[in-house]
């Protein structure tokens, strides 16, 4: 599409000082229907980027709609810098929330993928207890809340726990990458700092949550919990029968962007007078 291309370069942010300094790549499209409508973000799940079907997708959408997106890549992934080795949740975090500050929208609909979910739903709280933009809604894509002490501790092998302690890590065989997927002690231990499912989690906005029923990576039930604490909001779970992880079908691409139009269109009328 013609009218992407002026917003395809990304450009770099540095994130952190120091030793800690790394450069965040980051594509922001910006909004041509003028007004307050909010800013669509994209966040990436674990390993995954803003170059996939999804965070392309949803920006395609923005272009259709004349609205702001923004899209990052954490670093260790995509284009921006940084080792993967290094990356944990409040690293990833942190990135998130520069560049959102960085980009200053008034009003933000966050739209996060598996890992992203985790990091949208830290995002929300992280703005509520700072200040910024306002979030106006969620979309979560097959999210994975917690994952490190839900899905990935509850589960290690013996040899991984000794891989851990010995070398600070382990390796697990992915099925989307020839590359074997890297868990870290400094993850699985800052995964501790950032859990969000041993309370309330008020986001003070609608969620969607998308989950497909034949998800190998994150169980169906784990959606179910999710929504357990978010009883003070609008949420809406969506079980995808036949779905995967991944939910990157037509059809899985469809609900997502309807998803995202359903919000904003809930945004629109709560700003409509009484």
């Amino acid at each position: 599409m013609s009218d992407q291309m002026p917003n395809a370069q990304p450009q770099f942010l540095t994130v952190g000082e120091g030793e800690a300094a790394r450069d965040i790549a980051i594509i922001v499209r910006s909004a041509q229907a003028g007004g307050d409508a909010p800013a669509l973000v994209w966040l990436s799940g674990y390993r995954s980027d803003m170059s996939g079907t999804k965070a392309v997708e949803l920006d395609g959408l923005a272009a259709e709609l004349g609205l702001a997106c923004i899209r990052l890549d954490y670093s260790g992934h995509g284009l921006s810098g940084g080792s993967f080795s290094d990356g944990t949740i409040s690293r990833w975090l942190e990135e998130a929330l520069a560049v959102i500050r960085h980009v200053s929208p008034e009003r933000v609909i966050l739209v996060g993928s598996s890992m992203g979910g985790w990091i949208a739903l830290r995002l929300a709280q992280e703005l509520a207890r700072q200040g910024g933009p306002k979030l106006v809604g969620m979309v979560l894509i097959a999210p994975a809340p917690d994952f490190t002490s839900e899905l990935i501790e509850p589960n290690l092998k013996a040899k991984e726990r000794k891989s851990l302690a010995e070398r600070g890590y382990f390796e697990e065989r992915s099925q989307y990458s020839p590359e074997p997927n890297i868990y870290t002690k400094a993850l699985i231990e800052d995964g501790h700092e950032n859990r969000v499912l041993d309370g309330i989690i008020e986001t003070g906005c609608p969620v969607h949550i998308l989950q497909g029923m034949k998800d190998a990576d994150v169980p169906h039930a784990h959606a179910m919990k999710l929504v357990e604490h978010l009883p003070a909001d609008d949420v809406v779970l969506t079980f995808i029968r036949d779905g995967d992880h991944r939910l990157s079908r037509p059809g899985d691409i469809a609900l997502l962007l309807s998803a995202v139009k359903g919000i904003l269109a809930s945004s629109a009328d709560r700003k409509m007078p009484a």
